[in-house]
C-alpha cells in the first residue's frame, strides 16, 4: 500500500475538516471527535472523495475494545484507523481497514518492545512520533520493513522535508500551514 501525498492533514476542529473537504487532499485524519459525530464526519469526508482515517484512541465516548472496533468497522466504516494499541490494529484487519500503528520514540527499550509488537500485528503503516528525528525514522523503517509516517512536533517545512528525505512515506501534521497536496510537492 502506498500513500498518494506526502503530507497528511490531521484535524482537531470541524472548521478544519470542512475546509479540507474543498481542498485537493486525498486524505483526512480525524484526530479528535465525539462518538456521536464520527460516522457522519466519515461519510461526509468519503462523499467528498477523501480517504478518512480515524485516530481510535482519541475519540471521546469510544472504548477501543473488540466491541468498539466492531462499531468502527461495521457502522462508521472509515478507510483506516490509527492507534497505539496492538489489538486495535488486529481488529482493523478483520474489518478490512487500513491500519496505522503509532510508535512513540521514548527510549531504546520502548522501541525494541514496539518493534516486536509491530512485527506481530503487521500494520499497513507505522507512525513514528516525534517525527523530527530523521535518523530514527530511517532506523525504524529498516527494522520493520513497513512504510513509516512521521508525526508529532513537526513545525516547519524544513522538518517535513527532512522526515521525507530520511525515508518517511508521509508526514502527518495538524499544522494547516504545512498541508500541501499537489503532486509537485509530494
Amino acid at each position: 500500500m502506498t500513500l498518494t501525498q506526502s503530507v497528511l492533514p490531521a484535524v482537531k476542529k470541524i472548521k478544519e475538516f470542512e475546509a479540507l473537504l474543498e481542498s485537493e487532499t486525498d486524505y483526512i485524519i480525524l484526530l479528535e471527535s465525539r462518538l456521536g459525530l464520527l460516522r457522519k464526519l466519515v461519510k461526509i469526508g468519503q462523499k467528498a472523495g477523501k480517504k478518512v482515517f480515524v485516530h481510535v484512541d482519541l475519540i471521546q465516548g469510544l472504548k477501543a475494545d473488540d466491541y468498539g472496533m466492531e462499531y468502527i468497522g461495521q457502522e462508521v466504516k472509515p478507510d483506516g484507523v490509527i492507534s497505539t494499541r496492538a489489538h486495535v490494529i488486529q481488529q482493523a484487519k478483520k474489518y478490512h481497514l487500513i491500519s496505522v500503528q503509532r510508535l512513540f520514540l521514548i527510549d531504546s527499550q520502548a522501541i525494541e518492545h514496539n518493534v516486536k509488537i509491530i512485527r506481530k500485528t503487521a500494520p499497513d503503516f507505522v507512525e513514528v512520533l516525534p517525527g523530527v528525528l530523521p535518523g530514527m525514522i530511517k532506523e525504524i523503517k529498516e527494522h520493520i520493513g513497513i512504510p513509516v509516517i512521521a508525526g508529532g512536533l513537526i513545525r516547519s517545512m524544513e522538518e517535513v522535508d527532512q522526515a521525507l528525505a530520511s525515508g518517511a512515506s508521509a508526514v502527518s501534521t495538524s499544522r494547516s500551514e504545512l498541508w500541501r497536496f499537489n503532486s509537485e510537492n509530494t
